[in-house]
């Protein structure tokens, strides 16, 4: 080989190894922004898509914690933590789901949680039909009123003292894609008036449906937290370790936990 052709191979692996590295880096920050996505990306995705809710601007110390795909068997341990802890969520209920579970939801009513939809089965919303994803939302819309219709509890009254009266809970209209995909024609969908549904995403999401590892998770979401915040879990059999992890060490930093209604109620722009 002659020093020309050994030059020329020397400068082509050079290039080639710089363009895999910045390849490679480049991929290590897609990575890195997808899995924990900085708070700039957030605040302009919710300014790109106002209606869709991401985040809360506000200057409390509160974040909303949101539970995809139950009720499921690992619910009643998720419910039994929030208690224990004075936390309150959002439950995004897959329809499918609900029968036989009836009074698990309206138990997590009692306790101050809320009831959302998640459509009817587990599965990615933006590939379901427009005519088939209305019918799945307005099923699911129907079985989760039937659970506030008849569910009540108790509230103190100024009135009457300390005397109990009840107070039927109002259902919150809010939806969550299959898999947190959507269009502007899903958007679209969404806001005609027989639906009326606010389309709920978030800002901190552990990828706790793919990874089962609860004290990773619940690094992902300490790690991630700012005020109005929407946290995004799932219901499965690591949720409530994590949630051992999360809850009283959030507590602890001063963070209020609730539903998506609790945190639009503090949020500087009105909600």
């Amino acid at each position: 080989m002659t020093k020309l052709a050994i030059i020329i191979t020397i400068i082509i692996t050079i290039i080639i190894t710089i363009i895999l590295t910045v390849f490679g880096l480049a991929i290590l920050s897609l990575v890195c922004m997808l899995y924990k996505p900085p708070e700039w990306l957030i605040c302009w995705v919710q300014k790109r898509y106002p209606t869709v809710l991401f985040h809360v601007p506000t200057d409390k110390k509160i974040v909303a914690l949101t539970i995809d795909d139950g009720p499921s068997s690992h619910t009643r341990g998720i419910q039994r933590l929030l208690k224990a802890h004075g936390a309150t969520a959002t439950f995004f209920l897959i329809g499918s789901h609900i029968p036989g579970r009836e009074d698990l939801l309206r138990e997590l009513l009692r306790d101050g949680h809320e009831l959302a939809n998640h459509a009817m089965f587990d599965e990615m919303s933006v590939r379901v039909p427009a005519a088939e994803l209305t019918r799945q939302i307005e099923t699911v819309e129907r079985q989760i009123a039937e659970i506030y219709t008849t569910t009540t509890t108790a509230t103190a009254d100024a009135d009457v003292g300390a005397r109990a009266v009840t107070r039927q809970q109002k259902q919150p209209r809010y939806f969550r894609p299959g898999s947190g995909f959507f269009t502007t024609k899903m958007l679209a969908l969404l806001a005609q008036p027989h639906l009326n549904y606010r389309l709920i995403l978030g800002s901190v999401y552990p990828w706790d449906a793919q990874i089962p590892w609860p004290r990773l998770n619940a690094w992902h979401i300490l790690s991630s937290l700012t005020p109005g915040a929407t946290i995004v879990v799932h219901d499965r059999a690591w949720t409530a370790p994590m949630l051992r992890i999360v809850l009283p060490e959030m507590t602890r930093r001063g963070w209020r936990v609730g539903t998506v209604t609790d945190l639009l109620g503090h949020s500087i722009n009105g909600g």
